[in-house]
């Protein structure tokens, strides 16, 4: 069969492309299990120092696959929902750039608002439209209120609205819209931009962040100061404080 996910690093970036295009980029089981695999490949290959999210195709994700039918036997517990998929990438410590090429649906959303970096084709677009269909999501009230003011994101939800390109970039939901022939290129480039930096230090930011967004001020300095204070014994540290010394470019390890 055929891979529902693509998944290839090159020079310590993993690129991760959704690979349904004649579905639409729906996710069916076995999409899932292969989002699984590449997210957890991100995450413990030492290796690996950022990624880079995709879809094939003119839609991004269009959500759930409505038209897979699932067993409760089939269920074994071995393969994450879609609503853990991508709070399993929120807490991946490690910068995850979304280069979204199309629309962007439902539990699609999830991926969207949980990546680090989001850059937008003018082709691309994103919204939960289940109350058009009778249903609630977990993904759009769970994130879409807490990246954009609670009245913007209402009138996206209740209404089944979709927020296009230009209006995600004003709302601060998208960081770049660019040409879609240049979409990759772009995405890519915010990944290396990032890599020049110390990969333990750019993961510690992230983790410190993630982390600290749902506990008080005084907790999240406390947290960032132990995160901090891990790193300041890494072997990139001393590299990062001897190359400023010596006027040089630093060489980054990721140790």
């Amino acid at each position: 069969m055929e891979k529902t996910v693509l998944f290839e690093v090159r020079e310590r970036v993993a690129y991760i492309t959704l690979n349904r295009p004649d579905k639409k980029n729906a996710i069916n089981r076995a999409m899932r299990k292969e989002i699984q695999d590449a997210y957890l490949r991100v995450k413990t290959d030492p290796g690996i120092w950022a990624a880079v999210l995709t879809g094939n195709g003119e839609v991004f994700c269009s959500g759930k696959d409505l038209m897979e039918k699932n067993l409760p036997e089939d269920d074994d517990g071995s393969i994450m929902s879609n609503d853990e998929l991508y709070l399993f990438q929120r807490f991946i410590y490690k910068p995850i750039v979304l280069a979204l090429n199309g629309p962007c649906l439902a539990q699609g959303g999830g991926f969207a608002l949980n990546a680090d970096i989001v850059v937008f084709s003018e082709r691309a677009s994103i919204g939960w439209p289940q109350v058009k269909r009778g249903i609630s999501s977990v993904s759009g009230p769970s994130f879409l209120p807490h990246a954009i003011p609670w009245n913007q994101a209402m009138a996206c939800l209740m209404r089944g609205k979709f927020i296009e390109a230009d209006e995600a970039l004003r709302l601060g939901i998208a960081n770049e819209v660019v040409p879609h022939g240049q979409l990759l290129q772009v995405a890519e480039r915010w990944a290396r931009e990032i890599l020049e930096n110390a990969p333990l230090a750019v993961c510690a930011i992230k983790e410190a962040a993630r982390r600290g967004q749902e506990i008080p001020a005084m907790d999240r300095m406390y947290q960032a100061r132990d995160v901090a204070n891990r790193v300041l014994l890494s072997q990139d540290s001393k590299e990062g404080i001897t190359a400023f010394k010596e006027k040089r470019k630093a060489n980054w390890v990721g140790r």
